[in-house]
């Protein structure tokens, strides 16, 4: 965990500020609740025969059959950055790409989840974020899952690159 926590912390930020804050959730109760909440607050039901996630791969927004966000992941990792800076999104997404990385270098699987603030949407998400004191100038961009791949489960091979991606002049 370190390692992988360390690889988000040296991870790129706008003009150096490091203003990602990392809040590692093992507490399966707490990951579960806050997982259900997300996915309640993330309209089930927004993909569309021609608008959606992955066919390959379920996703909250693909399958209104999945009832976690977090997919029963053993470990949470919520990335919070300031509210108002204007890369707040940006320097959370250079952390989770690092993270994740850094996990697969170990074996570890993960996934990230835009949206962060939807898991803390309702009064047990507001307590939560008092008792991990979180201070109110900030807000959760994102989740990263953490956990490792079911026996027999192997590494993914990478999807075929689609063409024509790469501009040349």
């Amino acid at each position: 965990m370190q390692l992988i926590l360390q690889a988000g912390l040296y991870a790129p930020s706008a003009g150096g500020r490091q203003g990602v804050l990392f809040a590692v959730c093992q507490d399966k109760e707490v990951n579960e609740r806050l997982g259900r909440i997300k996915r309640a607050n993330s309209r089930p039901r927004m993909a569309t025969a021609t608008s959606y996630v992955s066919r390959e791969q379920p996703s909250i927004a693909d399958d209104p059959n999945l009832k976690s966000a977090f997919y029963g992941a053993p470990t949470v990792i919520t990335l919070f950055a300031p509210k108002n800076f204007l890369f707040a999104a940006e320097d959370c997404a250079a952390a989770a790409e690092n993270m994740m990385l850094a996990a697969d270098s170990l074996g570890i699987g993960s996934c990230y989840i835009g949206q962060g603030w939807t898991a803390f949407a309702d009064p047990y998400g507001q307590k939560i974020l008092r008792d991990w004191d979180i201070h109110v100038g900030c807000y959760a961009v994102m989740q990263l899952l953490l956990g490792y791949p079911r026996e027999g489960d192997s590494h993914p091979a990478p999807k075929p690159r689609q063409g024509d991606r790469v501009l040349r002049f």
